[in-house]
């Protein structure tokens, strides 16, 4: 089976837990970056991390986006949305159909 993990500050994360996902709480981007690589290692399948945390760990995030696993999802910290998770579902869906179904909603 397939592990789902997911890496941000407490308050973001912690609910999580509840539905039986691998929680790892960061204080920095530069810890949550060591966690990152750490679930990579354990071959994790899906790794949710928080917008600020993927922002400031983009150049591993690129590496990662040329493998098929993990699948690398941001998502928003409670202090709200940076907009990186649409752009980069955005830009997926644009890499798979060859076209932004999205509109110029940005």
């Amino acid at each position: 089976m397939n592990s789902i993990g997911v890496i941000g500050d407490r308050d973001s994360v912690i609910g999580f837990r509840a539905l039986g996902m691998t929680v790892l709480e960061a204080v920095d981007s530069a810890q949550a970056g060591r966690q990152l690589r750490t679930l990579v290692q354990e071959n994790y399948a899906v790794i949710f991390i928080t917008e600020s945390y993927a922002e400031a760990n983009q150049e591993y995030l690129q590496v990662l986006r040329s493998r098929k696993l993990p699948a690398v999802i941001p998502i928003p910290s409670l202090t709200g949305s940076t907009g990186l998770g649409m752009r980069t579902v955005r830009e997926s869906v644009r890499k798979a159909v060859g076209m932004d179904l999205f509109g110029d909603d940005e």
